[in-house]
């Protein structure tokens, strides 16, 4: 999106994040943002905004390990500001197939796709994603491979992804 920030980027007449804030907010306990840019308008949504606890920006996982150190919840959801549509159920499926398989992560899937980014991880999980950071990885899929995990099928129109300017249009 040449460099601007995704979450306040508009489409169909609101910002990205207040899309994301109303798909997750009634499924979740607390809901934080993860942001490096922009935290005043991002704290103007009444929601704790966490900037990355590790320096130079190393990642989506930067992010969210720094929800995983300062949520006191046993569970940390986590979705990307790019996905609008997010399914009303995302949390509870996912939470439900995790404490099914007795694993600490769930990641959201479709028939096509597996969305690395769309998960749900136990937070006692927060000391191994240090570790892994600490090595010097930054994939989000690697990091994820490294845990026992189950992935939950969803309608793929869930997970329609704002990457370009073209995609506000098409979506």
């Amino acid at each position: 999106m040449g460099g601007v920030d995704k979450g306040l980027i508009d489409y169909r007449g609101r910002p990205l994040i207040e899309w994301t804030l109303a798909a997750i907010a009634p499924q979740v306990e607390e809901l934080v943002i993860s942001a490096n840019r922009n935290l005043d308008v991002y704290a103007g949504y009444g929601r704790r905004v966490l900037p990355d606890t590790l320096p130079d920006y190393p990642g989506p996982l930067a992010g969210v390990l720094a929800a995983l150190q300062a949520v006191n919840a046993k569970w940390l959801l986590v979705v990307p500001c790019d996905t609008p549509h997010l399914s009303a159920d995302l949390a509870a499926r996912l939470l439900a197939a995790a404490r099914q398989e007795n694993v600490p992560l769930a990641i959201a899937a479709d028939d096509m796709y597996t969305h690395h980014t769309c998960f749900i991880v136990r937070t006692d999980q927060r000391d191994a994603l240090a570790a892994f950071l600490a090595r010097g990885e930054r994939a989000v899929r690697r990091w994820q491979a490294e845990l026992p995990f189950v992935e939950v099928r969803f309608d793929a129109a869930a997970f329609a992804n704002l990457n370009r300017p073209e995609d506000l249009s098409d979506s």
